[in-house]
């Protein structure tokens, strides 16, 4: 177990293991889709969160369900020389008091441990914050917290966890807590080992409800994160968490969705550009109603001068479905402020999803691309419930859950694809930076 003092460096690995941020001479015009791992049950399904990746470029994850008891699992994905992916399940949840159904992704920890959530199981079976630190050849789990059986700590983790600079953990649950709309929560490691948790905020329904999405701090130690329902018009808010002198927190509803300007965001956190503006999804609302609770939105808060926020709309998906439907998930940036993110359904195929970019046009607004609709016949994946991440290379890694040669979910990726006949490898290795030591193994996995 580590210590309590944590460096700048943890958030930093944090933020590499959300997105890696790139930027291209050329832009893409279309991208090339390859399914990297097929779970087939016994390795994992149902993936619903997204992947991080560590510094060597491997990629880790949850699954929901698979394994011997199909209560989820944990994997990672290391690329071998040949192009292809190795699969290694770190840890098969099963005995129940470990945790049940992992819903939300990983997060690492400054020394390579990794942390996450469960929906059910523990002590209790209200779910699990658990820990997963590497040894000689394996992994070894522990469980942080078990959310207690009266529900008063909170029940149902969709969401992951994020740490601040002294090495706390913060999370939310879906449920449970005072008044049943869930709760925020922290967990702070004590000198004996282990962890003790306090819940920061009973959301009470006027100040949101029934939170799903995982939490990010601003550069002064300010939480943000979102509902599902609540505030003052039922649909969801966004809120703020700010630490105060006595050593609580004062929570703040920075915006109450009204349907029209998004309804209901999901799994989806939150991220800051470098002016300290907000960005995130809603799964429904917008200003197209063919979708039975439109179709869904991006958005942006900017804080005002006076202390507020403004709220805008940058994209509603339409009703046609063909550019996507029901955003669930997060978003990341790429270094030019281009926004990628996915779609549960919709697409060239009605229902099977899409991956997005929307990049903004010179007169202020933003454009809508689909980069890739998942098809069909659901072989190369389909319904992605989390977003994408970047490597190095520029090339778009994320799961569904499900599609795939057996149909329990896939891991893909995303490739761009150059519009200029001289756009060889080489080029692509300089558009990107690739490192000139790794040149051969990128040429390879080309």
């Amino acid at each position: 177990m580590r210590g309590k003092n944590f460096s700048i460096g943890l958030r930093a690995l944090a933020i590499f293991a959300v997105t890696l941020l790139v930027t291209s001479t050329w832009a893409a015009t279309n991208w090339n889709e390859k399914v990297r791992l097929n779970f087939n049950g016994s390795d994992g399904a149902s993936p619903q969160a997204g992947l991080i990746s560590d510094a060597a470029g491997n990629l880790y994850g949850t699954t929901s369900y698979g394994g011997e008891y199909n209560a989820g699992m944990v994997f990672e994905l290391t690329p071998t020389m040949g192009g292809g992916w190795t699969e290694q399940v770190l840890h098969t949840f099963g005995n129940g008091t470990d945790g049940v159904n992992p819903i939300a992704g990983l997060i690492f920890d400054a020394a390579g441990n990794l942390y996450g959530t469960t929906d059910a199981g523990g002590a209790y079976n209200h779910g699990t914050v658990f820990e997963l630190t590497p040894t000689g050849g394996g992994w070894t789990e522990q469980v942080l917290h078990s959310f207690n059986n009266n529900g008063t700590d909170g029940v149902w983790l969709f969401a992951g966890l994020t740490f601040d600079a002294a090495g706390n953990l913060y999370g939310t649950t879906q449920g449970g807590g005072t008044y049943g709309y869930g709760t925020l929560f922290e967990l702070t490691p004590t000198a004996g080992g282990g962890w003790m948790e306090t819940v920061l905020v009973n959301f009470n329904g006027t100040d949101g409800a029934y939170p799903s999405a995982g939490l990010i701090f601003d550069t002064v130690g300010n939480l943000y994160g979102t509902t599902y329902f609540g505030g003052t018009y039922g649909y969801g808010t966004v809120f703020q968490l700010t630490p105060t002198v006595g050593g609580g927190w004062a929570e703040e509803v920075l915006h109450s969705f009204n349907g029209t300007d998004g309804a209901r965001p999901d799994l989806a956190d939150l991220i800051f550009d470098a002016a300290g503006n907000l960005y995130g999804t809603t799964s429904g609302g917008g200003n197209y109603s063919n979708c039975t609770y439109g179709c869904g939105t991006v958005f942006e808060l900017t804080p005002t001068a006076g202390g507020g926020w403004t709220e805008q709309v940058l994209y509603s998906f339409s009703n046609n479905g063909t550019d996507g439907a029901y955003p669930g998930a997060g978003l990341i940036f790429d270094a030019a402020g281009n926004l990628y993110g996915t779609t549960s359904e919709g697409g060239a195929y009605n229902d099977a999803g899409t991956v997005f970019e929307l990049t903004r046009t010179a007169g202020g607004g933003w454009t809508e691309q689909v980069l890739y609709s998942f098809s069909n016949n659901g072989t190369d994946g389909a319904n992605p419930s989390a977003g994408v991440i970047f490597d190095a290379a520029g090339n778009l890694y994320g799961t569904t859950p499900g599609g795939g040669t057996y149909g329990y979910g896939t891991v893909f990726e995303l490739t761009p694809i150059y519009p200029c006949a001289k756009c060889s490898h080489s080029v692509l290795r300089e558009v990107h930076g690739f490192p000139a030591e790794n040149r051969d193994a990128l040429e390879q996995r080309r």
